[in-house]
């Protein structure tokens, strides 16, 4: 656990560089700290075309969705986490779902949680916020936490 791939081309342009050219370091913790997620400690730093975040997170949520706001970044194609650490607990392995063409967060839940299971789409839709504002807004490409049920 600790390196997390994305579509680099796919995601939110930050900065004035080109669609292939990764954000600076500043603009990467500029969004990631626009989401108010608990990751004032987070140290962020972008080497090549990967982020890498270091520190402390309040629990696994802030710490899964630190990694998807950055992630799903323009010309970002990796996080590295390693030396991302949740406070008081050991990191738990997250689940991850990369969007694709023609899917809803309902045929993501029943695929993820099985057959029946597509009002769970909900869940997906509040562990994403509040990267999500809305659950029709996904895109090829995104990358999505998924929660484990209840």
């Amino acid at each position: 656990m600790g390196l997390f791939s994305f579509i680099k081309s796919a995601g939110k342009k930050l900065g004035l560089g080109g669609d292939d050219e990764a954000p600076d370091a500043e603009a990467v913790k500029k969004e990631l700290a626009s989401h108010d997620l608990g990751t004032e400690g987070v140290e962020v730093e972008v080497v090549d075309d990967k982020v890498v975040l270091k520190g402390a997170v309040k629990d696994q949520s802030a710490f899964e969705k630190a990694i998807v706001a950055v992630g799903n970044t323009l010309g970002i194609a990796s996080v590295e986490a390693a030396e991302l650490k949740v406070a008081d607990a050991p990191a738990a392995e997250p689940v991850f779902y990369t969007v694709e063409k023609g899917d809803t967060l309902w045929k993501i839940a029943e695929e993820q949680y099985g057959k029946g299971k597509g009002p769970k789409y909900e869940g997906i839709f509040e562990a994403n916020k509040p990267m999500l504002t809305h659950p029709d807004k996904i895109y090829p490409g995104q990358v999505l936490r998924i929660p484990p049920l209840d």
